[in-house]
């Protein structure tokens, strides 16, 4: 049961009442005639094999007011490629499926490339941004929701609630983040978001003073969920970094192009589930490892474009003021979750949070050795002013591969 409590300066809608997906659609189908809405879903070609994306596929077969959706495929090859075409037949509505390492789809890229227009490493951030350009080449929807593949616990209201704030026509609201709270087999999840961005937010607050941005990513309650929707004109605009920063990333650029009454977060779920990234205390260029040091330097980066003067002594300072932080929080969330029934290792959190810290003086080396270092793929709309046709070669690309 949510609460109604507004903290920070962003609006949050809660779940008070827990309305059902029906009343909910029957707002969404009524706006879609002037609101169309589409959906994006990056997605791997191993994802078809996994507990989550078969279940949001039947899900999204019975949901009938979206105008389009979007599934951006990587690692697939030509095999990979036609089972995804017979596992998304089932939907109802129109959609169509971006095949990333396909010929036709490499080619665009190349020539983007060719102009420095084209995101430089694979991953999910490269499956976003190519996602949201077809989507603004399709131009048959100006509202997009965005989630992740491997949702456990998905279901119609979940959808229906991250879509519903920014097709309001009377809300006047341009970008949604979800929220909610990760917990699964009985154990309590979202490490990331507890014990390293909460803390480090806070930290970079004792250690820098009082910060407008700071203030503006503590007031999300799931800084990391991978749920959010927004307006076409955000998505012109959007400048979204490659790397694991991608979700502060987004918030960050939102943030810098539009006014907090204009952004909210919204209630999802009770409970939500996806799968967890090995830790990885060993390869900071992987797992949870290689996140902390991405999310770090993406927040270090845009507290230097605000002004913010970073040195070794403020990263050895900012990491002292975190680790005690962190700490405490760890605390925190072991009450929190034993008077829930949830279990939570205390070691192994503590191991986690210094891990962290560690990431968080790496991230800082690696700030202070690069700082000019943008890895931002350009907005759409820097692409289409260079290449006014690339929404032609984009559309042209995704039609030909999904005939």
């Amino acid at each position: 049961m949510g609460d109604f409590f507004q903290n920070g300066v962003i609006t949050t809608l809660h779940n008070l009442a827990g309305r059902d997906a029906a009343s909910l659609e029957t707002d969404l189908a009524a706006w879609s005639a002037k609101r169309p809405m589409a959906l994006i879903i990056p997605s791997l070609v191993t994802e078809m094999d996994g507990e989550g994306l078969p279940r949001i596929v039947e899900v999204l077969s019975e949901v009938d007011y979206l105008e389009e959706i979007i599934i951006g495929l990587d690692r697939a090859d030509e095999a990979g490629f036609e089972r995804a075409r017979g596992f998304f037949d089932q939907l109802q509505v129109r959609h169509r499926i971006l095949w990333n390492e396909g010929p036709r789809l490499r080619a665009v890229h190349d020539r983007l490339l060719e102009r420095n227009l084209a995101p430089l490493e694979m991953g999910k951030g490269r499956n976003v941004w190519y996602s949201m350009g077809y989507f603004l080449a399709s131009g048959r929807s100006s509202v997009v929701a965005l989630h992740d593949a491997d949702i456990l616990t998905y279901s119609r209201d979940m959808l229906a609630r991250l879509l519903y704030p920014v097709a309001s026509p009377s809300f006047g609201y341009a970008f949604c983040k979800g929220y909610y709270f990760r917990a699964g087999d009985g154990r309590l999840n979202g490490r990331v978001a507890r014990l390293l961005v909460t803390p480090l937010i806070r930290a970079l607050q004792q250690t820098l003073g009082q910060d407008d941005y700071l203030d503006y990513l503590d007031s999300f309650r799931y800084p990391l969920a991978g749920e959010f929707s927004m307006d076409a004109d955000v998505v012109r605009g959007l400048r979204i970094p490659f790397d694991w920063g991608l979700d502060i990333g987004v918030m960050s650029e939102v943030y810098r192009d539009y006014s907090t009454r204009r952004i909210c977060q919204v209630d999802l779920a009770d409970a939500y589930d996806h799968k967890h990234q090995d830790v990885s205390e060993d390869d900071p260029e992987q797992g949870l490892h290689r996140m902390a040091i991405d999310i770090s330097k993406s927040m270090y980066r845009k507290l230097a474009i605000s002004g913010q003067v970073f040195s070794p002594g403020v990263f050895r300072t900012l990491k002292a003021t975190y680790y005690r932080i962190a700490l405490d929080m760890v605390d925190r969330y072991l009450h929190d979750a034993e008077m829930n029934g949830f279990v939570v290792d205390r070691n192994s959190e503590q191991q986690l949070v210094e891990l962290f810290a560690q990431a968080i003086t790496t991230a800082g080396e690696h700030y202070l050795s690069r700082p000019m270092e943008l890895p931002f793929m350009p907005s759409w709309t820097v692409v289409h002013d260079a290449v006014p046709d690339i929404y032609e070669q984009l559309v042209d690309a995704v039609e030909a591969d999904n005939a």
